[in-house]
């Protein structure tokens, strides 16, 4: 859909990270049993939140982090990606 993007302000471009199709047990997932992941990597970031006082207030994620976001937070950009606000990220997975 995009070759590149830049998210701005406090916008986040999220790329989703798709579940697995399989139970522990072997059996197959159906797709309309599935939902939606709400984990993805950041793949881009807007330059930050702009205060009261006009100071550019820099986001929390960086690109490249894995987040945990709202299931239905954001705008669909394709099938794989997500634009969303900063607010709507619930927080950072730590590997």
């Amino acid at each position: 859909m995009f070759q590149s993007f830049r998210p701005l302000g406090n916008n986040v471009w999220i790329k989703r990270i798709e579940e697995d199709t399989r139970t522990a047990g072997g059996l197959y997932i159906p797709d309309s049993a599935k939902g939606d992941a709400q984990t993805g990597i950041v793949m881009a970031t807007g330059t930050g939140k702009v205060n009261d006082k006009g100071d550019t207030v820099p986001l929390q994620v960086k690109v490249g982090d894995t987040v945990f976001f709202g299931k239905y937070a954001g705008t669909k950009a394709g099938d794989t990606y997500l634009v969303l606000k900063e607010d709507d990220i619930l927080g950072i997975v730590e590997k």
